[in-house]
């Protein structure tokens, strides 16, 4: 992922700490949790060469990427969606991939809807992608929704009547980018309140150069967190020790579902911080979270 992207000699200098706890979250979290709040952790893809031999065994077909992937995460931020609408025929063998795992495919909505022109007139082809998706059935997650970034609430009844178009049976996430959703008190307030009223989550994205997306708001007992780190400097732990305080606090409090993403400019990385994330997680939650495990590398003989 490119988006907040800044330079490495940047980094040290940027105000991580996650922001406070929005006074808006006390009418999400309403109660202690009586039950174990579910937590998937995944990636944006699973189509990385850059794992072979590292938790794909080495001579791996990328046809079978998949298979090892679900040994490994138990949900994926799944952008393959984004470019293409798949229909359910391919979406049903991908769903066979999972079995009888606990794993959830979280499909990004399809560009042509989302980025391409007005998202009036767009039934059609919303419907499409939706055909497609229902074949994951009992391993289908919650469906995410991604504006452009020049998107701007100048165009938010736009954006509202479309959302309010889409199925109320499908789990949906809003992420939107443009600065002037968060710049503005008055806008930001009745963007979480309009989701928080249509059931629908709001994207959490935690990136280094636009740290306005880390808004921390819930508007459904549910969050959906895009991690983004930089290619294991220091502060990718420090920020995912912070991560873990706040989830906990959520997990304390009622929180029901848990949607962590992880993100790197350098996926052939992403693996290394899931260990880090998921060993902390486990500690602090007293969770017993799956995570990446990596192929012993065979001594060398020479």
């Amino acid at each position: 992922m490119e988006f907040g992207r800044v330079e490495e000699n940047e980094l040290s200098s940027i105000d991580f700490s996650l922001p406070h706890e929005p006074v808006f979250n006390r009418h999400i979290l309403t109660k202690k949790n009586n039950q174990q709040t579910k937590v998937y952790i995944g990636c944006a893809k699973w189509g990385r060469a850059e794992w072979l031999g590292k938790i794909y065994p080495p001579k791996t077909k990328e046809k079978d990427f998949l298979d090892h992937y679900v040994q490994h995460y138990n949900c994926i931020e799944l952008n393959a969606t984004h470019y293409k609408i798949y229909g359910s025929q391919g979406i049903a063998k991908w769903a066979a991939k999972a079995g009888d795992r606990d794993f959830l495919f979280c499909p990004k909505l399809y560009q042509g809807i989302t980025h391409r022109g007005s998202l009036k007139g767009k039934d059609f082809i919303t419907s499409e992608f939706l055909k497609g998706i229902v074949a994951f059935e009992k391993h289908l997650g919650p469906v995410f929704v991604q504006v452009s970034d020049s998107f701007s609430p100048k165009r938010k009844n736009e954006l509202f009547d479309f959302l309010k178009s889409l199925p109320t049976d499908m789990q949906f996430f809003l992420e939107v980018r443009h600065p002037e959703w968060f710049s503005n008190e008055t806008v930001k307030q009745e963007l979480f309140t309009t989701l928080h009223a249509m059931n629908m989550g709001a994207v959490i994205t935690d990136t280094s150069g636009r740290r306005d997306c880390c808004h921390m708001h819930i508007t459904i007992p549910k969050v959906f967190i895009r991690y983004v780190g930089n290619s294991l400097h220091p502060t990718d732990y420090t920020r995912i020790d912070a991560w873990i305080n706040r989830m906990k606090y959520w997990i304390v409090n009622g929180i029901e579902e848990i949607y962590f993403f992880m993100h790197m400019h350098d996926e052939a990385l992403s693996p290394e911080l899931t260990v880090y994330l998921v060993d902390q997680m486990n500690a602090a939650c007293n969770l017993n979270l799956q995570k990446p495990a990596f192929i012993t590398p065979a001594p060398s003989l020479f």
